[in-house]
């Protein structure tokens, strides 16, 4: 057998250029308003499970170009679309910064506060909501101000690894004829883990970013302290590994995934979720090759058997850096209209029941009485890896399709940089699943998004 080309050296895809970090610690106030669960029995934080925290990840080409800004925070999200919208535009005009080159995520724990710029007047520790809010816009600010004063040469490269903490959670109930939301233990669920390592020249890491698509709903109503959940002891137990260096969340695309053990009060259970997402994301980070590094074939050794001989040698990830902020036109249900929801939550006296209504009527607001919606959307071209994010609470096929298309480029896939309604399949649109009837999107949402996003991603896989 005769060899005509040597082996292609091992090179984790990524982005090389200037690189900055800045962090914040943005642990909410006891007693602020942090009722997510509508069978939850208090609606305040009566303490802290871990801290919280804003992180920012500056990406430039060199120091005259304009960056892309990435910022993740632990939060459950906005709890409406309008406050999302003003908060952003109110950080791009700060920032100085176009709609494509910023995309705000969080990690969606669903025992954070609301974030919202006009809390509902009843809300027990709601007049700690706005000044929380406000504190979160400054932390932003002074995070990526400080990413980008101290931004330093480096590269940031991906690689993929596995994680089986996320299970599938639309389950047929056994005692009634309907679905509910919980751990399925006969249905398949995406594990892939995607790694990031924000490293100097000289091999200090400068961050790490891990995306992995699983609802951090560990603690639920028995809970009564504002926690990270699961993030919390996954960010932690990755940094005491890797110098302190700030570790990233990015919330992937989770719509029908959540931890196979939830809905508890018990923090260690949520610690030992954690635990899980840390150790295998270590895992992945000790199977990379050094920054700045590929492992190129170098030809044979004669031994005892021909020796195949592979070597670390200098290599320079590309320099592209793309960000485009692409809304899709998605269609909205006929849902009742506003005046008619705002009676229905009026009347309404049980607690979980008014709590979806108000969720609703939220929606509404903000949705209009259009039959269409815009739903924000970005793609980032960074080197050789990709960045699509989406508003919405996106099911899983969306980056499932997206890496099958492109099976040789890392695509981090983000939710919830709005959380404005689920995504799901078309096909689920013919059950009574929680995530169906929450969304305000039509059936056809998210292969609409999902066909848009490759429309944009497809060009950009050929430049440079």
């Amino acid at each position: 057998m005769t060899g005509t080309t040597h082996p292609r050296p091992l090179a984790h895809p990524g982005f090389r250029g200037l690189i900055g970090v800045g962090r914040e610690d943005i642990t909410p106030p006891v007693g602020i308003y942090c009722r997510c669960w509508g069978a939850a029995s208090t609606d305040v934080a009566e303490g802290v499970h871990r801290p919280f925290t804003l992180t920012a990840l500056t990406l430039r080409r060199d120091a005259d170009a304009p960056p892309l800004v990435l910022i993740e925070m632990d939060s459950i999200g906005w709890g409406h679309i309008g406050a999302e919208q003003r908060f952003r535009r109110r950080l791009l005009d700060r920032l100085g910064l176009q709609p494509g080159q910023l995309v705000f995520g969080v990690s969606h724990a669903h025992s954070t506060p609301w974030l919202t710029d006009r809390p509902d007047p009843t809300w027990a520790g709601g007049e700690l909501v706005g000044p929380y809010v406000e504190h979160v816009f400054s932390s932003a600010v002074t995070s990526v101000e400080h990413a980008l004063n101290t931004s330093a040469p480096g590269e940031l490269v991906w690689h993929t690894g596995t994680c089986r903490l996320a299970t599938n959670r639309d389950l047929p109930d056994p005692d009634a004829d309907r679905w509910v939301c919980g751990y399925h233990p006969d249905a398949p669920a995406d594990d892939t883990l995607l790694v990031g390592r924000a490293a100097t020249d000289d091999g200090e890491i400068l961050c790490t970013l891990v995306n992995y698509a699983c609802h951090p709903t560990t603690l639920a109503w028995q809970n009564r302290l504002a926690s990270p959940d699961f993030v919390g002891m996954m960010r932690e137990t990755v940094q005491r590994q890797t110098g302190g260096a700030p570790c990233l969340f990015l919330q992937g695309a989770a719509g029908e995934y959540a931890p196979r053990h939830q809905y508890v009060g018990d923090t260690e259970i949520a610690d030992q979720n954690g635990r899980q997402i840390g150790y295998a994301a270590l895992a992945v980070l000790n199977d990379m090759v050094r920054p700045g590094h590929a492992l190129t074939y170098d030809g044979v050794v004669e031994s005892g058997a021909p020796l195949a001989v592979w070597k670390l040698q200098s290599h320079d990830a590309p320099t592209a850096l793309v960000g485009r902020h692409c809304p899709v036109t998605v269609g909205l249900k006929d849902w009742p209209k506003l005046a008619e929801l705002e009676e229905q939550y009026a009347g309404e006296t049980d607690r979980a029941l008014k709590e979806r209504l108000r969720r609703k009527l939220a929606l509404r607001r903000d949705l209009g009485d259009d039959a269409t919606f815009p739903m924000a959307a970005w793609v980032w071209k960074l080197g050789e890896a990709f960045v699509v994010a989406v508003m919405a609470e996106a099911y899983s096929d969306l980056q499932r399709r997206l890496r099958a298309e492109f099976p040789r480029v890392p695509i981090v896939c983000i939710n919830l940089i709005n959380a404005s309604g689920y995504l799901p399949p078309a096909d689920a649109y013919d059950t009574d699943l929680y995530q169906v009837w929450q969304t305000p999107y039509a059936r056809g949402g998210l292969e609409r998004v999902i066909e848009q996003i490759l429309h944009h991603i497809a060009p950009l896989t050929v430049s440079k």
